[in-house]
């Protein structure tokens, strides 16, 4: 009995900023357009660059520090790693 517990004890622990983005959701194709969504989100857009023909932007949310890598041609995520 006590697993069920443990385990929605951790979900609860589970970082915010995991449950806010996720992979393949559309923020836009643009620098301007990835930051108008991300700050709607409640993201503080720290910068951008241009990597491997990805845009990548530093973003912080609650003290949790990410990196959210964006395709340009079809503006979704691709990858978001917390820092």
């Amino acid at each position: 009995m006590k697993l069920p517990i443990l385990a929605a004890a951790l979900l609860v622990a589970t970082p915010v900023l995991a449950l806010d983005l996720v992979p393949n959701t559309e923020l836009g194709k643009t620098e301007a357009e990835v930051r108008t969504a991300l700050t709607e989100l409640g993201y503080d857009v720290r910068k951008f660059e241009m990597e491997d023909g990805e845009i990548e932007a530093y973003v912080v949310k609650d003290g949790q520090m990410a990196e959210v890598y964006v395709d340009p041609a079809s503006g979704k995520i691709q990858k978001i790693e917390d820092k």
